[in-house]
C-alpha cells in the first residue's frame, strides 16, 4: 500500500515537496484500525468541535470547504447536507455507500480496512448537522475482512460514547446500522442502494422524488460516499482554510487516487487534487520496464479513456471535464502498448451488461447487443458498417436509461472509437486480433466470456 500527499505546482511541473497525508497518514502503522490508534492521531477531536456548533452553522462550514463528494459525480458534499428539509416531523437518515464496485476502483475498501474510526466520526459529524438519528453504512457484502473490521470499530464506538445515547454530552442519540449487499454492481447506485437496504430486488427509482425528500422508507435521506464523510472530521479539526489550501479553487482538498495496471508500483496514492498522472506515474516508477502508456480511465472504466496525450491534464473535477472525460472515482487503470483496445472494451461491456438490472429497455437490450457485436468484432467476424452501428447503440443507451450505468457502458465506446478506430478495423481487415495475448497482463481471466470475472480489471 503506498500512499502520499503532493504540494502540486500549477505551472504543471513536478510536485514540489511530499506532504504528510491526511485519510492514509497511519494505515501503515501496528493496528491502525482500532480506536486506541485512531485516537493517538487526533481521532474524534473533529466531532468535539462540530458539537461545540450548531447543526445549521455546522452545515455551512462543511459547504464553505468546497468537500465535494468523492464517489463520482463531485457534488459539494454540505450543499447535499442542506437539501434535507428541518422541522418535517420525519425522521432523517444517513446511508453511506460504501458498495465500491466500479471496476479499478479501489479506495473505499483500503480505507475502511485500515482507518474505519475516520468514516465512524464522519458520520456522527453528518448526522449532527442534518438532525439524524439513525445512519446506516451499506458495505459490499464480498468483502468479509472488511465487514468484520468495520463490525468491530462500531462496537468500539459505542463503547467509548461516540455512538448511542446522548453523544458525548450533546443530546444527540445516534444508531449506527452495518449492511452487507449481496453483490451486485447496481447497488452503487444511490436510489437502488436504497431499494436493497429496503429489502428490495436493486433497482434505481425514477426521479424526482430524490432521496433528500423521499429516501430511505420515504424520508429525507442524505447519502455520501465513504471518502467524503471520513475527510469531514479532518476539515473540523484542522480548519477549512487548512483543506482549501490543497488542490484547485474549484476542486479543493485532498482525496485517494487507485493507480492500477502496467505501472511499476500499483497502489493507493493520496494527493491534492489537480496532480496529473505524469506526476504520480512518476512516482510510482512509471509504466512497467520497457513499455509505454497506451491508454488510461482517469475514473475507472465507465469514464471516457484518455490517451498517453492527456498526462498533463490536471486530475480534479473542471481539468478532466475540459479534456472530454470525468474524475468518476479516480481509478486510474493505465495499460501498456501490448494491450488490445477491442478486448479491453468488450471485457468491461460484458461486465456492464451483466450487470445491467434489467429494468429499462436502452441499458438491457442495448448492453447485450453491444457486447454481441465487440465479441464479432474481437473474432474477426465483424464488417465496418458495425462500427456505426456500435456507436449508434451506444448513442441510444447514453442519457437515455434510469441511471449512470448506461452511459457508463457507452462511455468506453465513444472514446475508443475516437481514439482507437483504426484498431477496430484492423480486426475486422485482417479477420482477428492483432495483439498476442501472451504478452499482456492487463486482464487476468483469459477465458472470461460472461462478464462474471470482467471487474477484476487490471493488476500488473
Amino acid at each position: 500500500m503506498m500512499t502520499l500527499a503532493a504540494e502540486i505546482d500549477h505551472n504543471g511541473t513536478s510536485p514540489e515537496k511530499l506532504l504528510a497525508p491526511v485519510l492514509s497518514s497511519f494505515w501503515d502503522q501496528p493496528e491502525s484500525w482500532t480506536l486506541e490508534t485512531y485516537r493517538r492521531h487526533e481521532g474524534y477531536e473533529g466531532l468535539r468541535k462540530a458539537l461545540a456548533m450548531s447543526p445549521d452553522d455546522l452545515i455551512a462550514y462543511v459547504k464553505d470547504s468546497g468537500l465535494r463528494g468523492r464517489g463520482g459525480a463531485g457534488f459539494p458534499t454540505g450543499m447535499k447536507w442542506q437539501f434535507i428539509p428541518q422541522g418535517d416531523g420525519k425522521p432523517h437518515y444517513l446511508v453511506v455507500n460504501a458498495d465500491e464496485s466500479e471496476p479499478g476502483t479501489c479506495k473505499d475498501i483500503p480505507l475502511l480496512f485500515a482507518n474505519p474510526h475516520s468514516l465512524i466520526e464522519g458520520i456522527v459529524i453528518a448526522c449532527y448537522a442534518i438532525r439524524s438519528s439513525h445512519a446506516f453504512i451499506y458495505l459490499r457484502g464480498e468483502v468479509v475482512p472488511v465487514l468484520r473490521r468495520l463490525h468491530e470499530a462500531v462496537r468500539e464506538a459505542y463503547e467509548a460514547g461516540y455512538l448511542g445515547t446522548n453523544v458525548l454530552g450533546s443530546g444527540l442519540d445516534l444508531e449506527l446500522t452495518v449492511h452487507a449487499g449481496a453483490g451486485a454492481y447496481i447497488c452503487g447506485e444511490e436510489t437502488a442502494l436504497l431499494d436493497s437496504l429496503e429489502g428490495r430486488r436493486g433497482q434505481p427509482r425514477l426521479r424526482p422524488p430524490f432521496p433528500a425528500v423521499a429516501g430511505l422508507y420515504a424520508c429525507p435521506t442524505v447519502v455520501n460516499n465513504v471518502e467524503s464523510i471520513a475527510s469531514v472530521p479532518a476539515i473540523l479539526n484542522r480548519g477549512k482554510d487548512w483543506f482549501k489550501s490543497m488542490g484547485s479553487e474549484k476542486s479543493p482538498g485532498f482525496t485517494l487516487y487507485s493507480l492500477s495496471g502496467h505501472v511499476t508500483s500499483p497502489g493507493q496514492y493520496e494527493a491534492p487534487l489537480g496532480i496529473t498522472l505524469r506526476q504520480l506515474l512518476d512516482m510510482s516508477g512509471g509504466i512497467r520496464a520497457g513499455h509505454r502508456l497506451k491508454f488510461w480511465t482517469p475514473g475507472g472504466s465507465s469514464t471516457p479513456m484518455f490517451t498517453d496525450e492527456h498526462l498533463d491534464v490536471p486530475l480534479d473535477y473542471e481539468g478532466v471535464g475540459a479534456a472530454g472525460s470525468m474524475l468518476g472515482t479516480k481509478a486510474l487503470q493505465c495499460f501498456d502498448e501490448t494491450t488490445c483496445v477491442v478486448r479491453a472494451v468488450t471485457r468491461w461491456t460484458e461486465f456492464y451488461a451483466h450487470e445491467s438490472c434489467g429494468k429499462c429497455t436502452p441499458c438491457r437490450e442495448g448492453t447485450y447487443w453491444l457486447v454481441q457485436l465487440l465479441r464479432d468484432i474481437e473474432a474477426g467476424k465483424g464488417e465496418m458498417a458495425d462500427l456505426d452501428k456500435l456507436n449508434d447503440i451506444a448513442d441510444n443507451i447514453n442519457g437515455k436509461s434510469f441511471c449512470a450505468l448506461g452511459d457508463g457502458a457507452a462511455s468506453p465506446i465513444f472514446s475508443s472509437l475516437k481514439y482507437f478506430r483504426e484498431e477496430y478495423e484492423q480486426h475486422i481487415t485482417g479477420k482477428g486480433c492483432p495483439f498476442d495475448p501472451a504478452k499482456s497482463t492487463a486482464w487476468a481471466d483469459d477465458k472470461n466470456t460472461d462478464g462474471k470475472n470482467a471487474h477484476r480489471g487490471v493488476n500488473a
